[in-house]
């Protein structure tokens, strides 16, 4: 099994070049994609920080890079952009593809407890596995210089991430983040199936719960939503986030912005905005 990172395809970008790699994964258990971009480079000792981008329900490591547009301020402020798949995929575990809410394209960053679903373990992929990967062979990244940003259920997986994480990344962002999936009805039914019944074991990947816990954070933190999201009131809650942050200081810069939906046009609205962020935590605008 190729644990070593084979490159499948590549495309020039604003000077850099969009790269999908496949590798055998050991947490998984099965074989997955996922994407860099390489920002254009001016010498080939220069070491690039990385923004995470973990992308939403149904979604592949390809939305991102494809839709977001997010590669015009990356390459210009210099960072690499990382954008993994969603769960694992190929392993024919039964019921995994029957609704697009659960199972495949619907890792919810966690690492499942109950048997069944044993290899979505989507959570240590991306806090350990990934990381490592990257740095033994690509040298041009610097993976200590890290941040991270998601959509929907990514942006519930990169808070939760970021907050049980804060000596790993520098900053988080999301848009439209799933902030209280143990109140919502996507969250309750993935956390049941992957978790099962204890709510002790559930607040561990709730962002809003766990913000409560992890209150030392420095770097601001950014979220963007749709005012028009059909999700927004029974699935999203940013309210309930922002009454967390609020009651233990938290800075939190949350923009409901009107008229936009959940979907890519959304994000790539706003995608500079938080590519800036993260270059400015990542300290590539010492000026600002």
């Amino acid at each position: 099994m190729e644990t070593k990172p084979s490159e499948i395809s590549s495309a020039k970008m604003f000077g850099g070049y969009n790269k999908r790699y496949k590798h055998f994964s050991p947490t998984l258990g099965c074989s997955m994609t996922f994407h860099i971009y390489f920002p254009p480079s001016s010498s080939p000792s220069h070491k690039f920080p990385v923004l995470y981008f973990l992308s939403g329900l149904s979604c592949s490591d390809e939305n991102f890079i494809i839709k977001s547009g997010a590669q015009r301020a990356a390459s210009s402020e210099g960072v690499a952009l990382i954008s993994p798949d969603t769960s694992p995929r190929g392993l024919n575990v039964e019921g995994e593809a029957e609704s697009w809410d659960f199972g495949v394209g619907a890792g919810f960053y966690l690492n499942a407890t109950q048997e069944k679903w044993k290899n979505w373990r989507m959570y240590d992929y991306v806090v350990k596995e990934l990381p490592t990967l990257l740095s033994d062979n690509f040298p041009q990244l610097d993976t200590s210089r890290a941040s991270i940003s998601g959509h929907s259920m990514g942006g519930h997986g990169a808070l939760t991430i970021y907050l049980k994480n804060l000596n790993k990344y520098k900053s988080v962002s999301a848009f439209a983040p799933i902030v209280n999936p143990i109140n919502c009805p996507w969250g309750q039914k993935a956390f049941t199936n992957y978790l099962g019944g204890s709510k002790a074991d559930w607040e561990e990947y709730d962002a809003t719960s766990l913000v409560s816990k992890f209150h030392n954070v420095s770097a601001t933190i950014l979220i963007d939503q749709g005012g028009d999201d059909k999700f927004l009131h029974d699935q999203l809650l940013p309210n309930k986030f922002e009454e967390a942050c609020r009651s233990v200081n938290v800075p939190l810069l949350l923009r409901i912005q009107p008229g936009y939906d959940h979907s890519y046009f959304f994000v790539s609205t706003f995608i500079d905005d938080h590519i800036r962020h993260h270059a400015q935590a990542l300290n590539l605008n010492p000026m600002l």
